[in-house]
């Protein structure tokens, strides 16, 4: 009895608690989809019309053409149809009063009469409008999904938009839903009962910023500091839970906050985690940031296969906590979701991001100093396949256009930036100040609600450091000056060599793109040249020419699949394991086994410790790297 009558209670309150919200919200955006009437992988978008947008006599209703932190032009528009707007007696808008110039745009005239608009919008994870692996091809973190009953990604971008020069407004957002379904997300949860949620954002900008995960629930909360983390998780097969990812990530997050000076800029935060078991349509994996929560496209694998991924790439995400939420520019801070004018600064955004996700690891003991000089010199080996003379802030500012190309050196040497950067204003300051410290001053000095001008940003970051951090970046990084990587390294007792013999593994045996020939008549690979294949693939795996790989650790070898099974096999292998990989040879199956183990390598751009360091030497590479291990010490 006490049960109901706390249920007839509670159901009172939201009731009292919706009409208060009606009354204060008519000049606000009030949104409607119902999750659980899904029609052909589409749902019905409906909108009650701010009062304000009334004003006007003709409006523009926009579906984004471009979101922050995605740097392509993905027209999100094309996804919608049968846009439809009506007057408060429910009577729909004549044809002719309805322009639809472009894909992301809607000219509605006589906007005195408007009351509500609808609009049937299609998922893009799955859609028909693209070609698999076409560059129109949305990247699943910036996407959304259908499935019903099942799962629902819901890139608010990608469903819900905005009426010209009114995006500052108020949105309330309410789903109707699955009883059992929990919609993970960084939005207050303001209304709702058991099967509907009403979401609250203060304004377009921070409603387009917050994805929503609905499934089955699967989550746990980490406590990291002053915030409260939320992973939530979808896998199909049930493979990988929320509290296996929390034991993985919950190390790497409790050291970012020790490293961003042992309290958070944020008091809550949510893992959006997908976990999929199929190829994706893009042909990528990854995710995308938000200011307080990640939405993550991951293969579904062995939890212990993926656990280093998902702590890789939450270290870099999560770091998006302190750029762009606190450090950012007017392009963001007024980003224009049609026309977008891209700032110069990615080398801070993308770049000092993903050098900050590495360097943490290093300098709070989860990564030996050996593995972190190792994951740098990879950087630098990718950088070589970019344009290294391009001014990144060129790039930076033509990233939609003529440099779209060059878009993923922003993690590769952008993150050189940052390292040099880091050396760099610890050789002037003795130590004392390094790039995060520097980042934190930032932050205090702009903030979430606080834009800088982005011509003005080298400036302000001169005159809360040193005279010649000013020449760094008028050489490096607006210029067209080489990283003095070498310099750099060596001042901290390191040694950058272009060329040297290492012993390392081996992971394929030699070159893949040497060594790998396709055979077309059984729809597979081969070894197509043993002209590629090193001492491992050699003398270890047993590699002969012409034979077809039928199966690779068991898994067969197919167009379809080969950079999923070689990308999981290269992403988890390590010295010691068991190689195992069946070839077609002379007509007959044979199995190829081996140990990984190191052989003699000739590798470019090698890092390594110096041998004899002096002791000046050794006090910057402290500064630099911490108390650091090395890798006999974390055995």
């Amino acid at each position: 009895m006490k049960r109901i009558l706390k249920s007839l209670v509670a159901l009172i309150l939201v009731s009292m608690s919706l009409n208060t919200f009606a009354q204060d919200k008519a000049d606000a955006y009030q949104f409607k989809v119902n999750l659980t009437k899904v029609d052909n992988d589409q749902l019905l978008v409906e909108l009650i019309v701010p009062e304000t947008v009334r004003n006007e006599k003709t409006v523009k209703y926009h579906l984004p053409k471009i979101v922050p932190g995605t740097y392509s032009i993905y027209n999100f528009g094309r996804f919608a149809s049968e846009f439809t707007a009506y007057n408060k007696s429910g009577k729909a808008f004549k044809s002719k009063h309805i322009k639809h110039p472009d894909s992301n745009t809607w000219i509605i005239k006589k906007a005195n009469k408007l009351h509500k608009i609808s609009y049937i919008i299609e998922d893009t994870w799955d859609t028909d409008k693209d070609r698999r692996n076409s560059d129109d091809f949305i990247f699943e973190p910036g996407g959304t999904n259908i499935e019903a009953n099942e799962n629902f990604v819901l890139n608010n971008h990608g469903f819900l938009g905005y009426f010209e020069g009114f995006k500052r407004r108020d949105y309330y957002v309410e789903f109707d839903k699955q009883e059992q379904f929990f919609g993970a997300t960084s939005l207050d949860r303001v209304g709702g009962d058991s099967d509907t949620d009403v979401f609250y954002a203060q304004n377009y900008m921070d409603l387009a910023d917050a994805p929503i995960m609905y499934c089955d629930p699967d989550t746990t909360i980490v406590k990291v500091g002053n915030a409260d983390v939320l992973i939530a998780t979808y896998s199909p097969t049930g493979k990988v839970s929320s509290d296996f990812i929390a034991t993985q990530v919950g190390p790497i997050l409790q050291a970012q906050k020790e490293y961003l000076g042992g309290t958070l800029p944020v008091d809550k935060y949510v893992f959006i985690i997908y976990l999929s078991d199929d190829t994706p349509y893009s042909g990528k994996w990854g995710a995308l940031e938000h200011s307080y929560s990640s939405l993550y496209y991951l293969p579904e694998m062995d939890p212990e296969q993926i656990a280093q991924t998902v702590r890789d790439v939450a270290a870099h995400e999560f770091f998006h906590i302190v750029t762009p939420l606190n450090i950012h520019s007017e392009e963001i801070h007024n980003f224009d979701y049609i026309n977008p004018k891209m700032s110069m600064h990615l080398w801070l955004y993308e770049g000092v991001t993903e050098y900050s996700a590495g360097h943490v690891q290093v300098t709070q003991g989860l990564m030996p100093i050996e593995s972190y000089l190792d994951v740098m010199g990879e950087k630098i080996r990718n950088a070589q396949t970019y344009e290294d003379n391009l001014p990144f802030t060129k790039m930076s500012r033509n990233v939609l256009t003529k440099h779209k190309d060059q878009y993923g050196n922003v993690y590769e040497k952008g993150a050189l930036i940052g390292m040099c950067l880091d050396i760099r204003l610890r050789q002037l300051s003795n130590g004392e100040l390094g790039l995060q410290k520097l980042i934190q001053n930032l932050s205090t000095e702009f903030g979430k609600n606080r834009a800088f001008k982005d011509e003005e940003l080298f400036e302000i970051i001169t005159k809360l450091s040193y005279p010649e951090i000013a020449d760094f970046f008028n050489r490096y990084v607006a210029g067209k000056e080489a990283l003095p990587i070498a310099e750099y390294l060596a001042e901290a007792g390191i040694t950058y060599y272009p060329k040297k013999e290492v012993n390392d593994i081996s992971l394929f045996g030699g070159d893949l793109n040497k060594f790998i020939g396709v055979d077309y008549s059984r729809m597979g690979f081969k070894i197509g040249s043993a002209a590629g294949l090193d001492a491992f693939g050699k003398d270890y795996i047993g590699f002969k020419e012409d034979d077809f790989i039928k199966t690779w650790n068991g898994e067969k070898l197919t167009f379809d699949n080969i950079n999923e099974v070689l990308g999981k096999y290269a992403g988890t292998a390590k010295e010691g394991d068991i190689l195992s990989i069946t070839v077609i040879r002379d007509g007959k199956e044979v199995e190829l086994k081996t140990e990984i183990v190191p052989i003699p390598i000739e590798k470019e751009h090698v890092i390594l410790l110096s041998d004899n360091p002096t002791a000046e030497q050794m006090v910057l590479r402290k500064a630099w790297l911490g108390d650091y291990k090395m890798k006999e010490e974390m055995k």
